[in-house]
């Protein structure tokens, strides 16, 4: 069971992870996974768990196109965000970095701060409080991207892009 971590709208990339602690700010040894909502939510900073899952309203990821936002959660080892709406940018590198990433309305409003859930990224069913929710499905490409663990990981294994046809 992983819990559930609930956000309001327009979450944007600062709140995930403050501008000061950018990787190339931060000193040798540390790492960004532990600045993800050092601010904007201490708690999750504190308590969150590999295989917990963010549920959040519109437009999560908004604002700067900072790959280490996505990356700090990655590193976190969340299982999986489900919000009515993401930003573009965060949601392409969410994908790219092999993050399960979910719009399903009825999810976020079916949950609370706590809840707990099983979600299974490959199928997209999430089961919170005894019921279980078919969530849409990822374009083909995202998918593969995401089973490979992300962008880099598919390419090594496939030695092409999504998509891309080796002649």
């Amino acid at each position: 069971m992983s819990r559930i971590w609930t956000f309001g709208s327009d979450v944007d990339t600062d709140q995930i992870v403050p501008g000061r602690f950018a990787p190339f700010m931060l000193k040798e040894g540390d790492d960004v996974k532990n600045y993800a909502f050092v601010t904007a939510n201490p708690a999750f900073n504190k308590e969150a768990q590999p295989g917990d899952i963010i549920v959040a309203a519109d437009n999560f990821g908004c604002g700067s196109s900072r790959e280490y936002a996505p990356a700090a959660l990655k590193r976190r080892q969340i299982g999986g965000i489900i919000a009515n709406s993401f930003a573009r940018i965060f949601f392409r590198n969410a994908v790219n970095l092999g993050i399960p990433v979910f719009v399903a309305p009825d999810v976020v409003a079916a949950v609370q701060d706590g809840d707990t859930a099983v979600l299974d990224p490959a199928t997209g069913q999430i089961t919170l409080n005894g019921t279980t929710y078919q969530m849409p499905p990822l374009p083909g490409f995202a998918q593969e991207i995401i089973t490979a663990g992300g962008i880099v990981p598919y390419v090594r294994t496939h030695g092409r892009f999504p998509g891309e046809t080796v002649t």
